[in-house]
C-alpha cells in the first residue's frame, strides 16, 4: 500500500479510520476537507480543486479520505488501494450529530481553518441519502476496479478493528 484512497458517507469515520492507519504505517495523511474547504465554507472553482487533487494524487504515497465525486475518478487512477467504509445511514447520521454537537461553533482537526462546525440541513439530507442514491454506482466502480486496484469494504467497527489489527500483526 502506497496510495491508499478512503471513502465511504460522511460520518461513517473516514478521518479517525485514516488517522489510525496513518498511525500505524507512517503513510502520508490527507485529509482532503483541508484542501478543498476554504475560510468559512468556501468553495473551490472546479478547475482550482482538480489542480488540487491532481497536486496531491502525484505525490509518491498519501492516504487520502474523503469523496468529492467530482474528483473520485484522478484518485482512483493514482490509488493502488481503495478503502469503502460501507456503513449503515443511521450509524452515519448518528456520528454526524455526535459531531456536530462536540464541535459545534468549533473547527475540527481535520478542517480547514474558519470552518466552525454548524447544523446544516442540506448535509444531514446528503448523509440520510448517500446509501440510497450512491452506494450503488460506488459499489459498481469498485467492482470493476478490483481488476487492478486492491479494494477492501468494511461494514461496521469490528471489521476496521481486525483490519487495523493486521498492521499491529506485520510489525511484530
Amino acid at each position: 500500500m502506497k496510495k491508499v484512497m478512503v471513502i465511504g458517507c460522511s460520518g461513517a469515520g473516514k478521518s479517525t479510520f485514516s488517522k489510525r492507519l496513518h498511525s500505524k504505517t507512517k503513510i502520508e495523511l490527507i485529509h482532503l476537507d483541508k484542501y478543498f474547504w476554504k475560510s468559512n465554507w468556501e468553495e473551490p472553482n472546479s478547475d482550482e480543486w482538480e489542480n488540487i487533487v491532481k497536486k496531491l494524487s502525484a505525490r509518491d504515497n498519501w492516504i487520502m479520505d474523503g469523496n468529492y465525486g467530482r474528483t473520485m475518478n484522478i484518485r482512483f487512477a493514482e490509488a493502488d488501494t481503495i478503502i469503502f467504509l460501507d456503513y449503515s445511514t443511521l450509524k452515519c447520521l448518528w456520528r454526524i450529530t455526535k459531531r456536530t454537537i462536540q464541535y459545534r461553533n468549533k473547527v475540527r482537526p481535520d478542517m480547514s481553518k474558519g470552518c466552525k462546525e454548524r447544523f446544516d440541513f442540506n448535509f444531514y439530507h446528503y448523509v440520510a441519502t448517500f446509501n440510497l442514491l450512491r452506494r450503488k454506482s460506488l459499489i459498481s466502480k469498485l467492482n470493476y476496479l478490483s481488476k487492478n486496484k486492491k479494494i477492501v469494504i468494511l461494514k461496521n467497527d469490528n471489521q476496521v478493528s481486525q483490519f487495523l489489527e493486521k498492521f499491529n500483526k506485520s510489525e511484530k
